[in-house]
């Protein structure tokens, strides 16, 4: 059975839409989204692709006002928690400082790069650093890693850190270290031989989360390597459920990665203390209530929903990034090199098509406690663009979306154009599963 979808739009659409637009030219105008998001605690700040300049400029703008005029204190991105862990002592001023913002990003490997390695994050690193400076060690704002891939990684930095703090622990490391020893660092080839064999590394990744938690209990405030050692935990422990739940093809895979992530983003306000505040960047996909879509009918979670569901509603904002044509950087397919791709315009009928045409400019929408009206509450489709994106398949990339439910508030953009990555794709030497075919 196709979702439903709410009838044709007619004017009383076209006109809700104006009535909630305010113009998107200079920072100024964010006034009334940054005085919406500043009584929260976690605001999620969302894209419709892992490749527009715009959605990632007005993301750190947004992100640069709240942190400035609302003491918000961290970031958690869609990224490994290694990789970003050593963006975080470099904008610390702790780690890597014979390097620049592109050095350090050079760093990422895992494909594809061009979602944190590009001008734009790069950009916003600088500033982060620069502010940092100024401020004391407990006014530095964090940047964190949310996701979930970095098995191997992530098991290195544990045992690194128990060698130098507790070592008696080390046996519980190095017994999952050695379980995953024959798989070559191949999350394909562990997935597979739980298929074949019903045994998995399973009982050592949860050992060994309870250890170091054990053995970080009470000093993470103090120890930086005490709370890196904690996440780097959590994520061989779901890292291992969610390879071994996607090579089942089990859709439950998504529930596992977007668990994680709410978890580390609820970690990390209780790391910065009570009443801190951040801010979450990651795609739609994650960031708008999964409630709102047909990803509901399927049995997914995402982020933003979880955060809503265990938080109070005033804590968390959630903020959706649409746009109607432009370029984009993405793949032909997996693993293959970036390349600048056409985005046509917006299908008929879609929420990205209402909005050209009520609107015709950009715009920030703010959307107040009545979601009722018909654009607000009626269903369409809304565009998400993945990693891997074939502009010929254009049906396949809406989402049935009720957009008064799935987000707070939205940014608007008319003509967007690619972001501009530091370097091209190399082929990737770890496959992530649970993104295929779309990376979102």
């Amino acid at each position: 059975m196709s979702p439903r979808r709410s009838p044709a739009p007619g004017a009383d659409v076209l006109a809700q839409i104006r009535s909630l637009a305010g113009l998107l030219e200079a920072p100024e105008d964010l006034d009334r989204l940054v005085e919406r998001c500043a009584g929260a605690r976690w605001v999620c700040v969302g894209e419709a692709s892992h490749g527009t300049h715009e959605y990632y400029r007005w993301r750190a703008l947004l992100s640069r006002r709240l942190i400035e005029e609302h003491d918000f204190a961290w970031i958690g991105v869609e990224g490994d928690w290694p990789d970003c862990w050593r963006l975080d002592r470099w904008v610390r001023g702790l780690g890597d400082q014979d390097l620049d913002a592109r050095g350090v990003l050079a760093g990422f490997e895992r494909w594809p790069t061009w979602m944190w390695a590009n001008e734009e994050v790069a950009q916003f690193l600088d500033w982060l650093r620069e502010l940092n400076e100024r401020r004391p060690a407990p006014r530095q704002v964090g940047f964190y890693g949310l996701d979930v891939y970095s098995l191997w990684d992530s098991l290195r930095e544990i045992i690194t850190w128990l060698e130098q703090h507790a070592p008696e622990a080390l046996p519980a490391a190095r017994q999952a270290w050695q379980c995953f020893v024959p798989f070559h660092e191949d999350p394909h080839e562990y997935a597979w031989s739980t298929r074949i064999v019903p045994e998995s590394c399973e009982p050592d990744v949860v050992a060994l989360l309870a250890e170091v938690r054990r053995r970080t209990l009470g000093r993470t405030a103090e120890d930086p390597g005490a709370f890196t050692a904690a996440p780097n935990a959590m994520v061989a422990a779901d890292a291992e459920r969610y390879y071994r739940t996607m090579i089942l093809g089990d859709r439950r895979s998504w529930n596992v990665r977007d668990e994680h992530m709410a978890d580390v983003a609820d970690l990390l306000a209780r790391h910065h203390g009570p009443g801190s505040r951040g801010l979450v960047w990651e795609h739609n996909s994650h960031v708008g209530d999964a409630r709102a879509t047909d990803m509901f009918d399927a049995g997914l979670v995402n982020v933003g929903q979880l955060l809503r569901e265990r938080h109070a509603p005033a804590e968390v904002v959630l903020v959706g990034a649409a746009g109607w044509t432009g370029t984009v950087v993405a793949a032909e397919a997996w693993g293959e090199p970036e390349e600048v791709v056409a985005v046509p315009e917006a299908r008929a009928g879609s929420h990205e098509d209402l909005l050209h045409r009520a609107l015709g400019e950009p715009a920030a929408m703010v959307f107040g406690r009545d979601r009722s009206g018909p654009w607000l509450s009626g269903r369409w489709g809304h565009r998400a663009i993945g990693v891997v994106y074939h502009p010929w398949r254009e049906a396949g990339n809406y989402v049935p979306t009720r957009m008064g439910e799935r987000y707070d508030a939205l940014l608007w953009f008319e003509d967007t154009r690619a972001l501009r990555p530091l370097h091209h794709e190399l082929p990737p030497g770890e496959p992530e599963l649970g993104t295929e075919p779309t990376g979102l």
